[in-house]
């Protein structure tokens, strides 16, 4: 739907209303549209602080009428971040389609601020692993099928294979139909843990055979139930993979609702550089799952509306999303091109 100018021109002249009632010296000089929020970019004046602004957040709010707005810098401006009323969500299919191709062991995320496409390649020496956090609604689950999806999608059985494993045994259930997971998926505790210590065995002969193919995407959907009952077996396990994994071709996809500092720490922290964060319940919570002081997650809108923290910088973007029938779509496809492949072979 498009946003007329008028639209942005009033709420331009709320925020700057009530900057000047605060006495912040400050005046909006152009919006950017994304497909869940509208984008403000203010100059503030020389000598105007920056916390000054930030802590006019709830009072701009209220002026909008809307529940909450995210407050961040981006080099020399200052943005205001405000949900929209009509947003629709981003589908992973025709996304993919408007791609056409992908490099190799690379995931499609969503679209940007701008609208254009966000890619992650697994494979490159900044991203190594990824932590997927946010809490209940936020859409870290469907962020992380989509994540999986595409990169099934992309790249053939021969060449990636996704290991689940998914201890509440809702989330990654919709993938085991996928030819790219190896040995369904590992709902128990049980399973978790002969898995994990299957991974690191492989691991270990493949570091002596100086193999790395094919990929071996491990996903773990809920971190945090995992510490909780079986935290001394699965730590260990987890961190030898996020140290030395790459090198053996393996990568990890871990997905937790909860981030604390016990939960992110040590190893954990060290390896994996990059965060994809939605929606979470405090500052606390936004700080130890994005390692920024002040990243400003606490107020994202949820629903796909995440932040992808990359050498310490936050892009904010709308996460793909697909339904049940798209994932069939995705499934037909993937078995109707390894038919083809293995025809042709």
């Amino acid at each position: 739907m498009t946003i007329q100018k008028a639209v942005l021109d009033a709420q331009a002249d709320k925020i700057e209303s009530v900057l000047l009632r605060h006495k912040v010296a400050g005046y909006v000089t152009g919006a950017t549209i994304a497909p869940r929020f509208i984008q403000f970019h203010l100059t503030a004046g020389l000598s105007t602080k920056i916390n000054k602004i930030t802590a006019l957040s709830e009072e701009i709010a209220l002026a909008l009428g809307c529940t909450g707005v995210r407050i961040h810098r981006q080099q020399g401006l200052v943005n205001i971040d405000v949900p929209r009323r009509d947003s629709s969500p981003v589908r992973l299919l025709p996304l993919c389609d408007r791609l056409g191709a992908a490099p190799a062991a690379t995931a499609v995320l969503g679209v940007e601020e701008t609208g254009t496409p966000l890619l992650l390649r697994l494979t490159s020496p900044d991203v190594v692993h990824i932590l997927l956090a946010g809490t209940t609604g936020s859409g870290k689950t469907a962020l992380a099928r989509a994540v999986l999806a595409s990169l099934a999608l992309f790249n053939p059985p021969a060449a990636l294979s996704l290991i689940l494993i998914d201890p509440k045994g809702r989330g990654f259930a919709p993938l085991q139909t996928l030819p790219h997971v190896q040995g369904g998926v590992a709902h128990t505790l049980d399973e978790a843990i002969q898995r994990l210590r299957g991974l690191v065995k492989e691991m270990e002969r493949r570091d002596k055979a100086g193999e790395s193919r094919p990929l071996l995407i491990i996903a773990v959907d809920e971190l945090a139930d995992l510490f909780q009952v079986a935290g001394k077996t699965v730590e260990p396990l987890l961190a030898r993979l996020a140290q030395r994994g790459r090198e053996a071709g393996m990568h990890l996809l871990v997905c937790t609702q909860k981030p604390t500092a016990s939960l992110i720490g040590g190893a954990m922290k060290a390896n994996f550089p990059v965060r994809l964060v939605g929606a979470v319940a405090s500052r606390e919570e936004a700080r130890y799952a994005t390692g920024i002081k002040e990243s400003g997650a606490e107020k994202l809108a949820g629903k796909g509306d995440f932040l992808l923290i990359a050498k310490g910088e936050p892009i904010r973007f709308q996460a793909a999303w697909l339904s049940t029938d798209d994932l069939q779509q995705v499934t037909t496809r993937v078995m109707r091109d390894a038919y083809c492949v293995n025809r042709n072979s």
